[in-house]
């Protein structure tokens, strides 16, 4: 069984068991898990469901390895460059993401 989640403007497929790194959202230093209420598709074989827009009355829950500042994390810096040739112009700038990491714990339809 697996299920496809949204959170924060992105999509994940998730199962039950997996570590998945979600972006960073507002969440309390002293929880240990979330849970994910926008549910687009839940996939069991024949007994697939398919959200309009989301499945009605399922949940995704994940927890913390400990707590969530403990889970959060970045990703190694990224680099980029405008470059305007002839105008004797350039910009460097860099780029870090805010990640979560949490392990599936439950699917629920």
């Amino acid at each position: 069984m697996f299920a496809v989640i949204e959170q924060g403007g992105r999509q994940y497929k998730v199962a039950q068991g997996d570590v998945v790194d979600i972006e960073l959202t507002n969440v309390a230093d002293d929880a240990t898990g979330m849970e994910f209420d926008k549910v687009l598709f839940i996939g069991n074989g024949a007994e697939s469901k398919i959200g309009a827009p989301y499945v009605a009355g399922a949940k995704v829950t994940g927890k913390f390895a400990t707590t969530a500042a403990a889970a959060k994390f970045k990703t190694p810096k990224i680099y980029g460059m405008y470059y305007r040739p002839n105008k004797n112009s350039k910009r460097k700038y860099g780029h870090r993401q805010n990640l979560i990491r949490l392990t599936i714990d439950s699917i629920q339809s």
